[in-house]
């Protein structure tokens, strides 16, 4: 029986190597909502192939679709809006499954409401998680939904853990002959430029990713190994582990995507080539396998693997993030509030890359943690961490 699939934010690289996949199990899979934020020609060509039901843009794109959709002579799908469209179509009851895939704090909601509404989530927002991480895993389990790791590093951790790992109790030790978790990180295109040149490094420098193919936002985190620190938090969360039960581990090749260490010795990894439709297909499927696109890993090919320990003092990123994830409270909303903030204005020109985690650590010690015992108290937190992220980018802004 066929699947039904809604895919928010279907536009990027997430989006589109979902339906890469899609595209090969027409029998198993159709899409019934697909959403985008800005990219609208490549979201009609979306809609012409997969004929989705309904399409979520912001209000002040809609009637720029309208008229796409017309010059298309796009019938069949309807137009929703804004926030309140985007869980309309999360929660959707004609909905199976939810690629979770919108960049930054804006995929919390629509995301929450498709754990609320006992979908099968495939989670590849980290900030959602990084935001809301034990509210969001509550609701989870209060709600039978079942909440897959879509992120490749957190998509093999999965892979090497024990069946009905994530079910069990959650008390934050490892349990079932586990003892580690060994976070792999490319290192980024900055893996060996020194301190002092990455003062003056360039936003196209900073996206241009040596493994992967991704979006800006998630680019630049990879550069400042930002990403790294939030998979972090996501893993302690996903995973039930307090953080310093993992370790990062610097890897270029981004051939082992994570693993897991257990007490009788025994490292179990996941190995495959760099591409997402690989975990997307896990999730999608489990506990099943369906074949993709990418091809088998040639190891005659890939002859030497290396790792590393991070430079967390040219990297401070991942420093902040795992102070904030045990600081605990509203700090890891606060971490990624100021660093989409950060982002933003390095990849605007307004301030330089190392300023990065500069705006994320004045962020942090100028306001006053708290329990994120709801989500009111994250929205806020997130919405004071922006203004002040704000206000510091502008204290540092580049004449």
């Amino acid at each position: 029986m066929s699947q039904s699939v809604c895919i928010l934010g279907a536009t990027g690289s997430i989006g589109e190597s979902t339906l890469k996949v899609l595209q090969q199990h027409p029998d198993k899979y159709s899409v019934f909502a697909v959403t985008a934020y800005s990219r609208l020609e490549k979201l009609v060509e979306i809609c012409k192939q997969f004929h989705p039901q309904v399409a979520v843009v912001p209000s002040t794109k809609q009637d720029r679709l309208a008229q796409l959709f017309k010059q298309h002579q796009i019938d069949y799908t309807e137009i929703l809006t804004d926030e309140a469209g985007l869980v309309a179509v999360a929660e959707h009851p004609q909905v199976d499954i939810v690629m979770a895939a919108i960049v930054g704090a804006a995929g919390l909601l629509p995301t929450l409401a498709a754990v609320k509404a006992s979908k099968r989530v495939l989670l590849a927002n980290k900030e959602a998680l990084v935001m809301s991480g034990e509210i969001m895993m509550q609701a989870a389990e209060q709600h039978q939904a079942l909440l897959l790791p879509v992120d490749s590093e957190h998509n093999a951790i999965f892979q090497c853990l024990p069946n009905g790992y994530c079910q069990s109790e959650r008390t934050g030790q490892p349990k079932q002959g586990v003892s580690r978790i060994l976070l792999t990180a490319s290192g980024g295109p900055f893996l060996n430029t020194s301190l002092n040149d990455l003062h003056d490094v360039t936003p196209a420098q900073a996206c241009k990713h040596p493994n992967w193919s991704m979006g800006q936002k998630i680019s630049v985190d990879s550069a400042t190994l930002m990403n790294k620190g939030l998979e972090l938090i996501e893993a302690c969360h996903l995973f039930s582990i307090s953080e310093h039960f993992v370790t990062v581990v610097i890897h270029p090749q981004s051939i082992i995507h994570s693993m897991v260490q257990y007490v009788d010795g025994s490292t179990l990894a996941q190995m495959g080539n760099p591409d997402m439709c690989t975990p997307i297909a896990h999730a999608l499927a489990w506990p099943q396998r369906i074949s993709t696109p990418v091809d088998a890993l040639d190891l005659f090919v890939h002859q030497q693997l290396n790792f590393q320990q991070p430079d967390t003092i040219k990297f401070p990123a991942l420093r902040l993030a795992r102070h904030a994830m045990q600081a605990g409270g509203v700090a890891p909303a606060i971490l990624n509030a100021a660093n989409e903030i950060a982002v933003a204005a390095f990849l605007q020109q307004k301030i330089k890359f190392t300023a990065i985690p500069e705006v994320v650590e004045h962020t942090l010690n100028d306001m006053e943690n708290a329990q994120a015992n709801s989500l009111e108290t994250i929205l806020q937190a997130d919405q004071f961490a922006r203004n002040i992220a704000t206000q510091r980018v502008d204290a540092l802004r580049l004449k």
